[in-house]
């Protein structure tokens, strides 16, 4: 028996070096099986019990039964007569302990013992897992491709595969099977938060490349991304040391993936200029980064507290000349370019404007100084139009008034004739004229519409 034990004792300390299972959660779960193998000769209410002792390596198992008088449960209950023969000392309303023959149960609790442990084994190892790689989330990490799953890629991480969903991949590029990949730990998920996911289109997402990727598998699932801008920041931690020092800040960044990055950076020191720092000497730390990222071109924007500065430093590789808030309650935004810049300002379809919109957070226009300029002489003529439709005022006379600000005909009525002789052109009489023409026009205007009657009304008038 000394030998049984050790080999026992060996087996134990075998699973818990490698499997990270307590020898007591292994030899309950041995002993649960031959009760279980037990149980189903004597009754599944038999109260059955089994040790295994590890000095000797011998396994026994006992069933205790109540004595009584008239049997009504042969499974938990045995006669006075019966266990007197057991224990003469045996009464009625006590309890009394058989020791059970095992050996012709080992087999079979050897058998579902296996079943058990394997079950056993591979949860406590999901367990593990979930356990390692939950506080990782946010970490960049680099494996290799393992296979594909349809538009899913699965990556080998030494431990356990990840999946690289369709949607967290860069669509341009393309891998083959040992390619290395690195990615960022976007989220770790047992296979209860997917069950629990409800309409979360991310984890719905996720969800999809979990089950495709093995429909037996029942997590953890450990989900990569190479287009979350938690990526691309990571990324420059690792090449700009003063980031990861705090002389340096990242306050936003915003991406599609593969073509073009928008970054904030904020600089703590004076002396440290942000967008130099992270280019680094002869563009070398930033073309690391863009190579990771299979080129994709990365615009650094200098933080600014003030909003027109932050939004002309926004649509950068652009040059700016001027910013109108149109609507600050609303954050909308006019920006004035060179004519030469607006190409570049848009962006291929509309990307740098879009891009330089969710960085900031606002509604931007941009229009070129040509487009300004016609849309002010637009305006001016439409005002002078209108001017010239008032009694007393011509053309010429129209366009002295708009270049001196009297763009309203509401404002030139307001107006004394005192007043509006100061503007060059415009004599005392010329001025009594057009402000008595203003007048009447408005007077026409809010004149209220004549009804009109019907022929029934004619008649009896």
């Amino acid at each position: 028996m000394e030998g049984n034990a050790k080999e026992l004792i060996m087996a134990l300390e075998g699973l818990e070096r490698e499997k990270n299972i307590k020898r007591e959660d292994i030899l309950r779960t041995i002993e649960d099986a031959l009760v279980s193998a037990l149980r189903k000769n004597l009754g599944k209410t038999a109260q059955i019990t089994a040790k295994i002792d590890l000095n000797d390596g011998t396994v026994r198992a006992f069933q205790v039964l109540n004595i009584v008088d008239n049997i009504v449960n042969s499974e938990m209950e045995i006669s006075l007569e019966d266990a007197k023969k057991m224990d003469k000392r045996s009464e009625t309303g006590g309890t009394i302990t058989n020791v059970l023959e095992v050996e012709d149960f080992s087999r079979i609790a050897a058998q579902i013992a296996k079943q058990v442990l394997i079950q056993k084994v591979r949860g406590i190892e999901r367990e593990n897992t979930y356990k390692e790689f939950k506080p990782r989330e946010g970490e960049v990490i680099t494996g290799s491709v393992r296979r594909f799953s349809d538009r899913d890629i699965i990556v080998d991480l030494g431990k356990v595969e990840a999946i690289l969903p369709y949607s967290e991949q860069i669509k341009k590029e393309r891998y083959s099977n040992g390619s290395r990949i690195k990615a960022i730990i976007t989220k770790v998920l047992s296979q209860q938060d997917l069950i629990t996911a409800g309409e979360d289109p991310a984890l719905g997402r996720y969800k999809s490349a979990a089950y495709k990727m093995d429909k037996g598998q029942r997590g953890p699932y450990v989900i990569l991304s190479r287009t979350s801008p938690e990526f691309l920041e990571d990324l420059f931690k690792v090449e700009v040391p003063e980031i990861g020092e705090g002389i340096v800040e990242i306050k936003g960044i915003v991406r599609d993936p593969g073509f073009r990055a928008k970054i904030l950076v904020r600089s703590y020191d004076n002396k440290v200029d942000p967008i130099g720092t992270c280019v680094g000497m002869r563009g070398i730390r930033i073309r690391a980064v863009m190579n990771e990222l299979s080129g994709e071109r990365i615009d650094l924007i200098a933080y600014s507290e003030d909003v027109s500065t932050l939004l002309m430093n926004s649509i950068s590789p652009a040059k700016a000349n001027s910013v109108k808030i149109i609507s600050i309650e609303e954050r909308k935004a006019l920006i004035i370019v060179p004519d030469d810049q607006l190409a570049i300002a848009i962006g291929k379809d509309w990307q740098n404007i879009k891009l330089a919109g969710k960085l900031t957070g606002w509604e931007i226009e941009v229009k070129s100084e040509t487009q300004k300029a016609q849309e002010g002489q637009q305006t001016v003529d439409a005002l002078e139009n209108l001017l010239s439709s008032v009694e007393g005022i011509g053309p010429k006379t129209a366009e002295t008034l708009v270049k001196a600000g009297f763009s309203t005909v509401e404002k030139i009525a307001e107006l004394t004739p005192e007043h509006l002789s100061t503007v060059q052109g415009i004599g005392e009489k010329t001025a009594a004229k057009i402000i008595e023409g203003a007048k009447k026009y408005l007077e026409a205007q809010n004149a209220p519409a004549p009804e009109v009657q019907n022929d029934s009304e004619k008649e009896n008038n």
